[in-house]
């Protein structure tokens, strides 16, 4: 079956951020790597030193940016996963399709902005 132009657009959108999101986790990653390195070679005592806690911190907020941009990357699969079987940009909160704007803005982008922005007890069962 060949895939209308719509699918090809939304599929270069989700291969595009799924790439920034690969370059932003690689980065985080060795931004980490080089945390850990320079903090063992400087052999801290974060309870101590007034450097160790801002070793610490950093380490932790470097962690957090990680964590973040790993929940991208699934995002971005599972919004693949919706491409493939065709309900890529149908909203799960209330079945309606989700605007362009909306998923050009943001292409794993689960709902559409109403049920976004309501309550989650306004939003029809899975």
């Amino acid at each position: 079956m060949e895939r209308s132009d719509p699918d090809l657009s939304a599929e270069a959108a989700l291969a595009g951020a799924r790439a920034r999101a690969m370059r932003r986790t690689a980065e985080l990653m060795q931004g980490f790597d080089a945390v850990v390195e320079s903090s063992r070679s400087a052999n801290l005592d974060d309870e101590h030193d007034p450097e160790g806690s801002t070793v610490g911190f950093e380490r932790a907020q470097i962690q957090a940016l990680l964590d973040a941009a790993r929940v991208r990357l699934t995002e971005l699969d599972a919004a693949r996963e919706r491409l493939e079987r065709g309900v890529y940009g149908i909203c799960e909160g209330c079945g309606t399709p989700i605007s362009r704007a909306r998923l050009e803005a943001e292409p794993a982008a689960r709902t559409c902005v109403d049920c976004a922005a309501g309550p989650p007890a306004a939003r029809r069962p899975a």
